[in-house]
């Protein structure tokens, strides 16, 4: 395999896709599956033109990208922007087609990003900041997944928890602004709680209700982003919030704890408290120690510690955060709060900025700036 080759024509391919009307990211990920594909097919059979090769595939990769999201927005046109209780429409293959690609010849996390990609619409690039992977070795492995399920019949579904683990994937998506694909996420998941008695189904309903009722609150007329103290609480869905603890409190108390059920119950807190200041700290970090003994994520991990800061002081959180890796995502942004809080005001808005440069998306980076200019301000002051 040249990879030379690939590298020299891989500019070339691209600019022939966006002058053909493909718009920039969308040609990106189609000539990213065309170089995987290529990887895996030119070694026992080599193209005559390499070029015209990656051409036709990458175009009929963005062909089929442009359809399977033409597909997903005749489906979200079907729902409101808000989700309301109630049945769901009885014909609707959306969820079936979830558990179909978690099918279990594929690994767990080869299922979700497979169907994160096929169903839900989500780019792999994406996909790839979900699972905090580059986005090279993500379409490697959705290569990898539609290659082992090409062959195979599709008639064992796959499990629920691979399944909701698609569906907490896309919802955060949606709830992000990055795709609008809360809405959807939520009305599947009221489908699989009315098909199936589960738990942590009621628990990922609940956390996705808590959450979305606070969305109108959650950006400024400018599209600013306003974080959760200082949200306009009245602003708040408060039917939503009462659902999701009502399908919460059911849960629970089945026993059956799962990660998304603490999630909820975080929530839950957090809708709860009628100020910022009112907000139950020690009962939040006592989820998020059982968040932990439930996930060990690092990224939860990094939460607790936010959750330390403010139940135990600024300090205490600080010494949280020293345990752990500071590559993780968002891990500037929380040692400049909690910086801030703890008085080093130098300390703090040099890490927002390093925040802000390594932000996922335009609004939060925006944030992050304003935030690092702010106590500049200060300083100079």
């Amino acid at each position: 395999m040249d990879e030379a080759l690939l590298r020299s024509l891989t500019p070339k391919v691209l600019g022939i896709l966006v002058r053909r009307g493909a718009g920039f990211a969308a040609a990106e990920d189609a000539v990213q599956e065309a170089l995987v594909e290529a990887v895996r097919v030119w070694p026992s059979d080599p193209p005559r033109d390499p070029q015209g090769w990656l051409v036709t595939v990458a175009w009929r990769k963005f062909l089929d990208a442009t359809r399977a999201d033409a597909a997903r927005r005749r489906r979200e046109e079907l729902v409101d922007e808000e989700p309301e209780p109630g049945p769901a429409p009885a014909v609707d293959d959306t969820l079936q087609l979830y558990f179909l690609c978690a099918h279990p010849s594929l690994t767990p996390s080869s299922a979700v990003a497979l169907t994160l990609r096929a169903v839900g619409g989500l780019t792999t690039r994406q996909i790839a900041q979900a699972y905090l992977v580059p986005e090279a070795t993500m379409a490697q492995r959705i290569s990898r997944a539609k290659r082992t399920v090409s062959g195979v019949r599709f008639d064992r579904p796959g499990d629920v928890g691979t399944v909701l683990r698609v569906l907490y994937l896309v919802f955060n998506e949606g709830y992000s602004g990055d795709v609008d694909l809360a809405a959807e996420a939520i009305r599947l998941t009221r489908r699989l709680a009315a098909a199936i008695d589960h738990s942590e189904v009621a628990g990922l309903l609940a956390l996705m209700l808590i959450h979305h009722a606070r969305r109108a609150s959650r950006t400024a007329p400018d599209g600013s982003l306003v974080p959760l103290a200082e949200q306009d609480r009245s602003r708040w869905d408060t039917r939503s919030i009462a659902e999701g603890v009502e399908i919460l409190q059911a849960a629970l108390a089945r026993d059956q704890l799962g990660e998304f059920q603490a999630q909820a119950a975080i929530a839950a807190l957090h809708a709860d408290a009628r100020t910022a200041e009112e907000t139950d700290w020690p009962q939040i970090v006592e989820w998020y120690d059982e968040l932990v003994r439930l996930t060990d994520s690092p990224v939860v991990r990094l939460n607790r510690a936010v959750a330390v800061g403010e139940a135990d002081g600024p300090r205490a959180g600080l010494a949280e955060l020293e345990t752990l890796d500071s590559g993780l995502p968002r891990y500037a942004a929380v040692a400049a709060h909690l910086h801030e809080r703890n008085g080093d005001l130098a300390t703090a808005a040099h890490l927002y900025a390093e925040a802000a440069a390594k932000a996922p998306n335009l609004a939060e980076r925006d944030h992050l700036t304003r935030q690092a200019a702010r106590i500049n301000a200060q300083l100079r002051g």
